[in-house]
């Protein structure tokens, strides 16, 4: 538990960023953050440090992304298939399985520390997926949650046609979370047929543009989501 709670969260849109990039970008933000967690815990609490909180956004180019948990089998496409495509291919050390991100795509990596807010990863993704079904909902579109599917989902009751607008991976270790969500927003959904998303086969995929029929300023739906994530979080974004 931290002495000195530090609700301020800083944003940066990193705008359109090399996976490897932004994924060494946000691992030396985590390792900083649990770095001074460790040291907190050495010393007296009237010398303990306030921990740091980030919340990312960016696009990605073309890129398919496994997960510990995941399969190589459901990457649908070799080496040459990816250069065709232009794509690239990472195995990575968050939760879940096979995903996809690129341009049109809001990616959201929360670097946060949840001492700071609650103790509960199963809150903090719920929290996410709220953040996301709160943003659809301002564009006139029902969304929920599918039980014992993480995302966020479309036709998620009757499930005659469900299908997933947003996808969840993350990271945590001392209660610091990395990684994230990837949300489709103007996303071209030909590069899902290349995979089988999340591991699910039996389920399609959407995305925001799709639904509405036409395109959508990112930058008008990133400041709607943003603000959702801080009321929810009741963080304090800087």
């Amino acid at each position: 538990m931290n002495h000195i709670l530090n609700k301020k969260v800083k944003f940066i849109d990193l705008g359109l960023i090399d996976y490897q990039q932004a994924w060494d970008y946000q691992t030396g933000i985590f390792d900083g953050i649990v770095k001074l967690k460790i040291e907190n815990r050495k010393v007296t609490e009237a010398d303990q440090k306030p921990t740091s909180n980030y919340l990312l956004f960016c696009e990605h180019p073309h890129v398919y992304t496994l997960g510990k948990s995941g399969s190589e089998e459901n990457l649908l496409l070799d080496e040459k298939g990816l250069t065709e495509k232009q794509a690239t291919f990472y195995k990575i050390n968050r939760g879940g399985d096979i995903t996809y991100h690129g341009p049109g795509q809001i990616v959201g990596y929360p670097i946060i520390d949840l001492d700071n807010f609650f103790t509960d990863i199963h809150k903090y993704l719920r929290l996410l997926e709220e953040a996301v079904i709160l943003t659809l909902a301002h564009y006139g579109i029902e969304a929920g949650r599918i039980e014992g599917l993480t995302g966020v989902w479309l036709d998620y009751e009757k499930q005659e046609n469900p299908r997933k607008i947003c996808a969840l991976g993350v990271k945590s270790s001392r209660w610091v979370t990395m990684h994230g969500f990837a949300f489709n927003v103007n996303a071209d959904l030909n590069y899902f047929n290349n995979i089988i998303p999340c591991g699910i086969d039996d389920k399609a995929v959407t995305s925001l543009n799709k639904e509405l029929g036409h395109d959508l300023p990112i930058e008008e739906v990133e400041l709607i989501l943003k603000k959702n994530i801080a009321s929810l979080f009741e963080m304090e974004l800087i």
